[in-house]
């Protein structure tokens, strides 16, 4: 006789999806696969294939998450401590790319006499024949922007470049053509990790809330979470000019417990801790935008969409708000300094060392969660710190275009009627950044000669040589393919237990196969002079 279950009981019990997403994780395979038309040109068949989704937060998909983490440990361990520099020896134009560009010299020119002649009919044509040419010459492998038929003037304006008079100076060398450090004692070539943190907005706890929340200065703490990017790239620069090299970087930026943010650098190449400390004091950026630190407006009165003057208005008098040139002719000061804290923590490590394994582990520790996500709030008061800081963060604009300035009575750049006073979309604003709206991971770009993408297919062009060593070479899957997108609704997508078991499946052969290929690349080799019998 079976077993009574209760209702309660059977509600316990796992569901087929979340069976079906252990398994998954326990392979390694996307949690959330997305579906993809292929289709063979071949033979014209066409298959719906799971495709993996790339997340990198494991809350989202822990499986693409990991895998984007092992990526980025890659990319740190190659690029930290080259011997040797890498090339990146622009190749000569060939004579096809030189060709085709003065075609273009011509095809600009005759641009320019057809809108001078109000031709428009012919200025279509030459622009429809330059947009051919450019793509052409993309396909040609030429990089960089090319030239635009319709350059638009900048309002140039004039700042002042002088370092401010509280900042110390900074000493200043040639910067040569060289990114790997130097070598000490004839064979020891070690490298530099780095950790900055911005400046103190008040005294904290242990818990990093603040001692006193009402004197704590969350405005600047928000702002320099907002234009902690550009800190960072002064901060380079700055390096750079000072040790007198191309300092190469792999870093990191999380939060810390009083949430603000702090940057984690594998530097290729020793640095002294005097000078790092003496850049990170006299860094500092300016930020040239108008002054925002009272609100105008708010509640029910917000600035409304004239159509007559296509922009913003005041809702009482009419009168149209000033544009973002027009509030930035206004500017004589800037509005927000952002500079670094105190702690400036260095340390050299040796490449190839259990050390240096142990660093880049801590640099990648947490880049499968979001920032937001790196905060666990414990208390009510950590939960109430968090809340202030976001709401300073909700009307602190992140960008010339955000809505945010409207609060402030500037129109922002681009402003347009769909604009919602106050409402940006940003990523500055939300939660889960916590002001750092930019990427995780900075990388220079000499670091290792290699994107991410290059190293992902090194690793899948090892896998597939050593399968192809014992002969295993995936004849059966299609050559020439293309991908599309599914439709919402197509009857011909499975359900997402499905795609699931699919991936599953397929990681399972490939795995097995990978096995075989790694027992018979490591069976010893037959000595024998004379040959075995079948």
């Amino acid at each position: 006789m079976s077993e009574y279950l209760t209702r309660a009981d059977r509600m316990k019990q796992p569901a087929a999806l979340d069976v079906a997403r252990a398994v998954a994780e326990e392979h390694g395979v996307c949690v959330r696969p997305l579906a993809k038309e292929r289709v063979d040109l071949d033979t014209g068949r066409v298959d719906i294939v799971p495709v993996a989704c790339g997340s990198t937060v494991a809350s989202v998909c822990p499986t693409c998450a990991e895998k984007n983490r092992r990526l980025r440990m890659a990319q740190c361990r190659e690029g930290w401590h080259l011997a040797e520099e890498p090339d990146f020896t622009s190749q000569a134009p060939s004579k096809d790319q030189r060709a085709l560009t003065a075609y273009r010299a011509d095809l600009v020119q005759a641009y320019r006499q057809a809108v001078e002649e109000d031709d428009e009919v012919g200025a279509e044509e030459v622009r429809e024949e330059v947009a051919g040419v450019d793509a052409e010459l993309r396909l040609m492998g030429v990089r960089g922007k090319l030239p635009a038929l319709d350059a638009r003037p900048r309002a140039v304006r004039k700042r002042s470049t002088r370092r401010r008079q509280d900042a110390p100076n900074l000493p200043r060398r040639p910067v040569q053509k060289r990114t790997v450090g130097r070598v000490f004692g004839g064979k020891y070539q070690p490298s530099t990790f780095l950790t900055l943190t911005l400046d103190s907005y008040g005294k904290v706890r242990s818990d990093g809330t603040p001692v006193d929340p009402a004197t704590y200065d969350y405005r600047r703490a928000a702002r320099d979470a907002v234009h902690f990017a550009a800190l960072l790239d002064r901060f380079v620069q700055n390096l750079r000019r000072c040790v007198g090299w191309d300092v190469q970087y792999f870093s990191t930026v999380e939060p810390q417990r009083r949430l603000a943010p702090h940057w984690h650098a594998a530097i290729r190449g020793s640095i002294s801790r005097a000078e790092l400390r003496a850049v990170a004091e006299a860094t500092y950026h300016q930020v040239w935008w108008p002054s925002h630190d009272e609100i105008t407006y708010g509640g029910d009165r917000l600035p409304v969409w004239d159509a007559r003057v296509k922009g913003f208005v005041d809702p009482v008098t009419r009168e149209a708000l000033p544009t973002w040139e027009q509030a930035l002719d206004q500017v004589h000061a800037p509005a927000h300094v952002a500079r670094f804290g105190v702690q400036v923590h260095s340390k050299g490590i040796l490449g190839g060392t259990e050390e240096a394994g142990r660093h880049i582990g801590y640099l990648t520790k947490y880049l499968t969660k979001s920032i937001g996500e790196c905060f666990d709030a414990q208390t009510a008061r950590q939960e109430d710190h968090a809340e202030r800081l976001c709401a300073e963060l909700a009307v602190t604009p992140c960008s010339p275009q955000c809505p945010v300035w409207l609060l402030y009575g500037v129109q922002p750049r681009g402003a347009r009627v769909s604009m919602e006073p106050g409402k940006c979309k940003g990523k500055a604003h939300k939660r889960s950044t916590l002001g750092v709206a930019g990427r995780r991971v900075l990388v220079s770009r000499k670091w290792s000669g290699k994107s991410l993408a290059d190293h992902k297919h090194d690793r899948k062009e090892f896998v597939r040589q050593l399968l192809a060593d014992v002969g295993i070479t995936g004849d059966d899957q299609p050559k020439r393919v293309v991908w599309n997108n599914v439709q919402p609704g197509d009857p011909n997508v499975p359900p997402r237990p499905h795609l699931l078991l699919r991936a599953v499946a397929e990681r399972r052969r490939w795995k097995a196969e990978y096995t075989a290929a790694l027992l018979a690349s490591a069976s010893p080799p037959n000595h024998s002079a004379t040959p075995q019998a079948a």
